[in-house]
């Protein structure tokens, strides 16, 4: 039949409309996948200010809908399939909730946002001039010369900027996406799967399509190929890197973790757990500047210019010609993170399924949203980011 995909396409697709695989995907991969932890230090965990867990504090909030109607953003949450939603606002926890039977101190998936993490720490690195943003990617990883990525630049990398095609096939976001969970994930492999086993396996059969720093292609590899340049610079693991910079520094309860492929590598696109307090933590150390309890974790100048240091053209700042459903039409992208060009300054991770870290700082406002959602074109996506806003301006009234 004409315009109907192959049998394999079909397989691939599966995973984004399977509720088993939405509520895998962002609960129970330490479950079927080695990982290594994410140290949490040897400190106390910092405070988080405010009342006990609760869904009453903002659950009558009246907030936009999916087809545009308005919803309590206790009927949003439904909606969305949320696992959890923490809300800070001016450093104080104002909402805390959790659904589905999810827990406090258990790591959640953040699927995508991830990557935002990462840019982060690329960021500090290129501030304290250990990388080179202008450099080619083959100068740290020579192993990736004749790819797409070895071609491009470190700061292609950190903008989404190569294009590229894996194994000679026309290149389709969504079937490679499900083909890298297979990389990772041999249970999610087709009968008769070939193709790589290491995430290292995967990036080398990319072949440039077109010249770095023209075109925005959200591409799980960039992130990966920015991993290994930031572990041949440190030499050290994704993981530990994380923790020794940041995760060990924030006061966090628990220890995070990525998932690992068949080498031990992180995989660094979208392995990455932690909960939901402790990423709450993270955001709000951003959102004051890189401080937290008084020590600078991040520089200043690096946390409080993700949005505001976006430089004209492309590729550090770009009107996406996909953005996400609940994404306005202005949606930028710079170091990995999200911009929705709002009047707040505002910034986010974003990951499938409803994984969220929006940070606002003229609304004073941090949220973290877990979710579970099934992705298909049957399901609206809910409007997470107004609905962010809606909470942010109503506390600031």
């Amino acid at each position: 039949m004409t315009g109907t995909p192959p049998l394999s396409d079909l397989f691939w697709a599966r995973g984004y409309t399977d509720p088993a695989w939405a509520r895998w995907h962002t609960t129970s991969g330490r479950e079927l996948l080695p990982s290594r932890r994410v140290w949490r230090g040897s400190g106390l965990p910092s405070p988080l200010p405010g009342g006990p867990p609760g869904a009453d504090a903002l659950a009558g909030l009246s907030v936009p809908g999916p087809r545009g109607q308005s919803l309590t953003l206790a009927e949003l949450l439904a909606t969305a399939e949320t696992d959890a939603l923490l809300v800070l606002h001016r450093g104080v926890l104002v909402h805390e909730e959790y659904l589905h039977g999810y827990q406090p101190h258990v790591p959640h998936f953040n699927a995508s946002a991830a990557k935002s993490y990462l840019g982060l720490v690329a960021a500090v690195l290129a501030h304290e001039g250990l990388l080179d943003r202008e450099a080619r990617v083959t100068e740290y990883v020579p192993e990736l010369a004749g790819t797409a990525f070895g071609d491009a630049q470190v700061d292609h990398l950190l903008h989404m900027g190569t294009s590229m095609s894996y194994a000679g096939r026309p290149y389709d976001k969504a079937l490679e996406a499900q083909r890298y969970f297979a990389v990772l994930a041999p249970r999610l492999r087709p009968y008769g799967y070939t193709g790589p086993a290491t995430i290292r396996e995967h990036l080398a059969t990319a072949r440039t399509t077109g010249e770095p720093g023209v075109e925005f292609r959200y591409e799980n590899g960039n992130v990966e190929a920015l991993a290994e340049v930031l572990r041949r610079v440190t030499g050290t693991t994704t993981s530990a890197l994380l923790s020794e910079m940041i995760w060990s520094r924030i006061g966090a309860e628990e220890d995070a973790y990525y998932l690992l492929d068949a080498d031990g590598v992180e995989a660094a696109c979208g392995g990455f757990s932690a909960t939901a307090r402790d990423l709450a933590r993270f955001g709000e150390m951003i959102r004051l500047g890189g401080a937290l309890n008084g020590r600078q974790i991040v520089p200043e100048a690096v946390a409080s210019t993700i949005v505001s240091g976006v430089p004209d053209g492309y590729p550090r700042r770009v009107r996406l010609p996909a953005a996400p459903p609940s994404a306005p039409a202005t949606l930028s992208y710079h170091d990995l993170w999200w911009i929705p060009n709002d009047p707040y300054g505002s910034f986010m991770a974003s990951g499938i399924h409803g994984q969220r870290l929006f940070i606002s700082p003229a609304l004073d406002l941090v949220v973290v949203h877990y979710g579970s959602q099934i992705v298909s074109p049957a399901v609206p996506q809910p409007p997470l980011i107004q609905a962010f806003l809606a909470i942010g301006t109503h506390l600031r009234s």
